[in-house]
């Protein structure tokens, strides 16, 4: 029996880790009274004597959780506070079998964000295969539903006023292009530029799709085809990433792409649509599942030595 302490258990990822461990009969999960649950030493106690630690915290509660880990015990932070930090893991096992043996050993892990996970895995290879520049000046579209945004979001669309309720039907953010998970995405898709990136959030729960858009000059003399075979060469040994072909359409709906059709999983779907001129990368993903959870879920396995998809 493996003892799992979640430090942040009642904000929306830790309630569905929570849900998502209470079913498995190998691990023990570690609770803290509500009244006790910033009580700094109980706290450290808790994660001291804990096999691993998952921090669903916002930032900077998330760093002042690590400082109470005096014994040095396994933590997987899913904050934001540690995502580009050269001490950490970066959580994302897909990016390959050097990233998944490094995640089995890691110490400090931190999981990745939700909307870079998709931008990460459709950039990356196309990177690391010389069919896209690094100095390529990239631009990145999201919409995901409302529960990314945490509580505060959630009871924000959840409680809109009734007599206009499309007041708050789709929401672009992050206008500055200053967005917390740029830094994330520049990194590991091993871009020289950060890319300018638009979220939206719309007037659903969870569900999420990540869009970036290419003009076919800026391929290195390559086709389509070479891109999606890229894809599905990368990927072909990753139970939760399913590779669509070109302008598949069997991925959409009505000639529309539904972005919670992957929702209460653990999968990507990764396809490209276009035409002669120009093409988008898709990745449509649950932001609570593979985004967040399921992320945390998938990288707790690998740290304990188990199948990826144990309980997922």
């Amino acid at each position: 029996m493996t003892t799992i302490f979640i430090d942040g258990q009642v904000g929306t990822t830790g309630l569905q880790i929570f849900e998502m461990l209470k079913k498995r009969d190998d691990i023990e999960v570690l609770a803290i009274p509500e009244n006790k649950r910033k009580n700094p030493e109980l706290r450290k106690e808790l994660i001291t004597t804990s096999e691993i630690s998952i921090l669903c915290l916002p930032d900077d509660a998330a760093r002042e959780a690590v400082k109470l880990n005096a014994e040095e015990s396994r933590i997987i932070d899913a904050s934001t506070a540690h995502r580009t930090h050269d001490d950490w893991i970066y959580g994302l096992p897909e990016m390959g079998q050097e990233q998944k043996k490094a995640i089995k050993e890691a110490k400090l892990l931190s999981n990745p964000g939700c909307y870079p996970q998709g931008f990460i895995l459709l950039v990356k290879p196309l990177i690391d295969e010389g069919l896209l520049n690094p100095e390529s000046n990239l631009f990145c579209s999201a919409v995901s539903g409302y529960s990314g945004g945490g509580r505060q979001m959630i009871e924000t669309f959840e409680t809109r006023d009734e007599k206009n309720p499309d007041r708050l039907a789709v929401q672009d953010y992050g206008l500055t292009l200053m967005h917390k998970h740029v830094p994330e995405m520049q990194k590991y898709a091993g871009l020289s530029k950060a890319p300018i990136f638009l979220p939206s959030v719309a007037n659903y729960y969870k569900g999420m799709i990540v869009r970036v858009p290419i003009a076919i000059e800026m391929l290195n003399q390559c086709s389509v085809d070479t891109v999606v075979n890229c894809l599905k060469q990368r990927y072909e040994n990753n139970q939760f990433i399913r590779i669509y072909d070109y302008n598949d359409q069997r991925a959409l709906e009505d000639s529309r792409l539904n972005p919670v059709a992957c929702n209460d999983t653990n999968f990507m779907d990764l396809m490209i649509f276009g035409n002669a001129k120009q093409i988008v990368l898709l990745a449509r993903y649950d932001n609570l599942g593979k985004g967040a959870a399921g992320a945390a879920i998938q990288n707790l396995n690998l740290m304990l030595g188990l199948e990826e998809e144990t309980g997922l």
